[in-house]
């Protein structure tokens, strides 16, 4: 029988939310288990495109919401901890650009000057041209306007690696998940079998934190889904380009973040309008060849003859709003023991772990004299969608 556990927080979702939060509590002394039941970021941290957004898409009118003002702050925070000096040390975390660029086609130029004249993006935003361009834009035949934005993009494989170090020997692979209740409170979780007690108990699984609640016997709070389906292609003719193509909308018509592959080519991955609410209606054949016109369309000095493609359907899990509108921030409910949340961008972990970090100091929840873990059963790391989808 396996043996009894005690620690002071129990986290289940090892996407970079978890991760992260689990980095920060044991930074503090905290003693933490983190479970996962499948691989280690598999679920929608490795099928983001590892763009920590400052919120400049979000103002495109010209006038700072809600969400630009939350997320503002963490392009600083994310560069702090890759440089070591941050709230966690992600030194050796690739960063794949310093910058992501907002791009507007020739046709569309001039729809940006009120944008870049108002408030909202003042210091965050300049022009660039010439060889400061991205090498995919640095064409003759380039008309458009290019835009640096003070914001970066990370390799997301290298930042899991990096937090599933910081986890220590806290990580645990465990799939059947049941409550553990003493005088009809939950005090912590049966996993596998294994009685896991805990001062607090943090959701943090993404998608799979409905089926969590469910088996918790909970319906609140209620999740929604926002899908999505993405483009990828690889080949020898992709050059680095980390962008947001502006349409005519307040959407971004497409952004493309570029990865490296295992075999040393480059992976386009293709996100933004193309792959909302129109794109999720469309077969795969039919979204890849939308995103080939796209593209002949945008960057026809792109060859794109010899590249492989393959879609990927993501489903963005968040908090339930009204109409199915995008949350603001990082989103965390409590009920006794338990902490629900979702971090609702990949930008926003900090945020969801403040969150947490405020409510055991509200409680007073302090660091106790764990005893020592034995040897768990470690959750494997995911493999990112192109090396699965493009071989």
């Amino acid at each position: 029988m396996p043996s009894v556990i005690s620690t002071d927080v129990l986290i289940v979702g090892a996407g970079v939310a978890g991760l992260w939060l689990n980095a920060r509590l044991r930074r503090q002394g905290f003693s933490t288990v983190l479970v996962e039941s499948a691989t280690l970021g598999g679920g929608q941290s490795l099928k983001s495109q590892g763009i920590i957004h400052g919120g400049a898409k979000y103002a495109l009118h010209g006038a700072l919401t809600g969400a630009s003002e939350a997320i503002a702050d963490m392009p600083r925070r994310w560069r702090e901890a890759l440089a070591g000096t941050g709230e966690l040390d992600l030194s050796g975390v690739r960063l794949l650009s310093e910058a992501h660029y907002l791009w507007s086609p020739g046709t569309l130029a001039g729809n940006l000057t009120s944008f870049f004249a108002s408030k909202a993006v003042r210091g965050r935003v300049d022009q660039v041209k010439g060889e400061q361009l991205p090498p995919a834009l640095q064409d003759k035949r380039f008309k458009g306007k290019v835009y640096r934005l003070a914001e970066l993009v990370i390799d997301v494989p290298s930042l899991i690696q990096r937090l599933a170090e910081l986890a220590g020997e806290g990580l645990l692979a465990g799939h059947e998940i049941q409550p553990l209740l003493e005088g009809g409170l939950l005090v912590g979780l049966k996993v596998d079998g294994r009685d896991i007690r805990a001062q607090r108990i943090v959701l943090s699984a993404g998608a799979g934190t409905a089926a969590l609640l469910e088996a918790l016997g909970l319906t609140q709070p209620a999740m929604q889904r926002r899908p999505l389906h993405m483009i990828m292609a690889k080949g020898p003719g992709l050059k680095p380009l980390y962008a947001h193509c502006l349409g005519g909308g307040t959407k971004p018509r497409i952004t493309v973040t570029t990865h490296p592959a295992a075999d040393g080519q480059w992976v386009w991955y293709l996100g933004g309008d193309i792959a909302e609410s129109e794109g999720v209606a469309r077969e795969p054949a039919e979204q890849i060849a939308t995103a080939q016109k796209e593209l002949g369309q945008l960057l026809p000095w792109i060859d794109l003859s010899t590249a492989q493609w393959a879609t990927l359907r993501v489903d963005r899990a968040e908090p339930l709003q009204s109409g199915l509108t995008r949350p603001d921030n990082a989103f965390l409910a409590e009920q006794g023991r338990l902490l629900v949340g979702w971090p609702t961008k990949l930008a926003l972990a900090p945020d969801f772990a403040d969150r947490v970090i405020a409510a055991l100091q509200r409680d007073g929840i302090q660091p106790s004299h764990s005893a020592e873990l034995p040897e768990l059963p470690k959750p494997p790391m995911g493999i990112p969608a192109w090396e699965q989808l493009l071989p």
